[in-house]
């Protein structure tokens, strides 16, 4: 007569979970809430709705500098911050002046303007409203230059135009010469460079966007030398929630980072329940292990 199966140990079972299952469950964490289309409620945090508090407040006319400072390995953090924000300085009838001083950023600007001034604001006249200045070399040295002297380092827009031949260069001297900039980055030279050699000691205001590995290293210059911050995609979506809520015209157009935080939430909730349950195991594990010594 064959001996009776003893029942295995709970702690076992959880600690012996084939890894192929953890990979299915993530997989399907996250294609089901983009399957399904799967949105949370999102509410603007303090941080990130000062950006948007600056931004409403510019007057029309008011000269905003965007710069770009990332590439496509982070464009679906940064690409939906940096589109929400430049439609809501377009909105509020400011000029916009794009550039980036990342090799990797020109595209992202092209995309920015596609995406966001030519679908949105197609009344908008180029070189009176809106201007591409392209990629400036030189790191957080280019950024010192054009606190210095702007159109002694953009002499021509991106497409080689002479940049006396537009409206909206006239009177641009330096950084000191707008109303805020607006520093999107995901790493070095980025946000900390603009604070550092740009904002601060030209005491122009400046909101930023960057990833959510390099939010904690800006949190320092917050709220002194850096009006607000949006960390990762979801200081994105807060964003877009804030824009959404004054500006509705803008839908689905600008909700990316919304859409895009489901499936992220579901994901972190599965991390955190396989942490509860390796923490679980292992608690148990040791409680065996205690009752086996006595």
């Amino acid at each position: 007569m064959p001996a009776p199966r003893t029942r295995e140990p709970l702690h076992c079972t959880l600690a012996r979970i084939d890894r192929r299952v953890i990979f299915a469950a993530m997989t399907l964490a996250v294609a089901l809430p983009m399957l399904f289309h799967l949105e949370f409620p999102v509410h603007p945090s303090p941080i990130v709705t000062r950006i948007f508090e600056k931004i409403e407040s510019l007057p029309p006319g008011a000269r905003v500098l965007f710069s770009f400072d990332y590439g496509p390995s982070t464009a679906p953090e940064n690409q939906p911050m940096a589109e929400a924000a430049l439609r809501h300085a377009l909105a509020r009838g400011c000029r916009v002046y794009l550039m980036t001083i990342w090799a990797t950023g020109p595209p992202q600007v092209v995309r920015a303007i596609d995406n966001a001034v030519k679908t949105d604001f197609v009344d908008r006249v180029y070189g009176r409203d809106y201007i591409c200045l392209g990629f400036k070399a030189g790191d957080q040295g280019a950024i010192n230059a054009l606190a210095a002297d702007f159109k002694g380092m953009f002499t021509t827009d991106a497409n080689g135009a002479d940049i006396e031949s537009f409206e909206m260069m006239r009177g641009i001297e330096s950084t000191k010469s707008f109303d805020l900039i607006v520093a999107i980055g995901a790493g070095l030279p980025g946000v900390k460079e603009w604070i550092q050699f740009a904002a601060d000691p030209g005491n122009v205001p400046i909101v930023a966007g960057t990833t959510a590995v390099e939010a904690p290293l800006l949190y320092p210059y917050y709220p002194r030398q850096l009006i607000g911050l949006m960390g990762g995609l979801q200081g994105a979506a807060e964003y877009e929630a804030a824009l959404l809520a004054k500006y509705p015209q803008f839908g689905e157009r600008s909700a990316r980072a919304i859409r895009m935080m489901g499936p992220q939430t579901v994901a972190h909730l599965l991390i955190l329940a396989l942490v509860v349950i390796g923490n679980v195991a292992f608690v148990l594990e040791r409680r065996a292990q205690k009752r086996a010594t006595r």
